[in-house]
């Protein structure tokens, strides 16, 4: 999907880059680390490798929360701390979170796709990171496996971004996967979007308006 609305969503959440991170008084807070690096900014010195346990689990894409109204409050929020309209951010999460899969699970080196009814699953093994730069000086970590063995429809690359850059649980994380590992790393438009599957919808908002 690369291309989209053209609309370039710098660092995957440019919206992080300048919220506060005090969650109290929220059931479901959690720490994000350094501000600074969840921001986009951090020396190259402090990115390290990271395993494909850090995405274990199963989790659910926030597509269809876009698509049925749950997110509204969030675009809402957003529209209040920022510059663009509900709308406008309503049509650049439509093309960011768009995809036609809807779980994802994540258990030792195999990640099966999950489709409506049918699934695709691969077993990868880790292929080094990227360090990306985006245009507003911010920059991000493309954290990259490669397929290894599995079924031919599983994609033959798949990168993940969570604002993480060294060895932690990801609480959420953006997924791009392809055949094209370089072709990938130009993706900035859309980036499908995956949260627990344990999480409620209400609580998934309430992690997004947190950020």
């Amino acid at each position: 999907m690369a291309g989209g609305s053209g609309k370039i969503h710098e660092g995957e959440e440019r919206h992080d880059a300048g919220h506060d991170h005090n969650h109290d008084g929220d059931e479901h807070a959690h720490s994000h680390g350094d501000p600074k690096i969840y921001a986009g900014y951090f020396e190259d010195s402090q990115v390290k490798d990271r395993p494909l346990s850090d995405y274990a689990g199963d989790w659910q894409s926030v597509y269809p929360y876009l698509k049925d109204g749950t997110l509204e409050p969030v675009w809402e929020h957003k529209a209040e701390k920022g510059t663009s309209s509900v709308d406008e951010i309503r049509a650049e999460y439509e093309v960011g979170y768009r995809t036609d899969v809807d779980r994802i699970t994540i258990e030792g080196d195999v990640v099966t796709f999950y489709r409506g009814g049918t699934r695709t699953r691969g077993n990868y093994a880790y292929d080094g990171k990227e360090i990306l730069t985006y245009k507003k000086g911010n920059r991000g970590v493309r954290f990259i496996f490669k397929k290894i063995e599995g079924d031919a429809d599983a994609p033959q690359f798949i990168q993940f971004s969570d604002h993480k850059i060294a060895p932690e649980k990801a609480e959420h994380y953006h997924l791009y996967w392809g055949d094209d590992r370089a072709a990938l790393l130009d993706e900035v438009t859309n980036w499908p979007t995956y949260y627990p599957s344990s999480l409620t919808p209400q609580q998934i908002v309430s992690e997004m308006k947190a950020h």
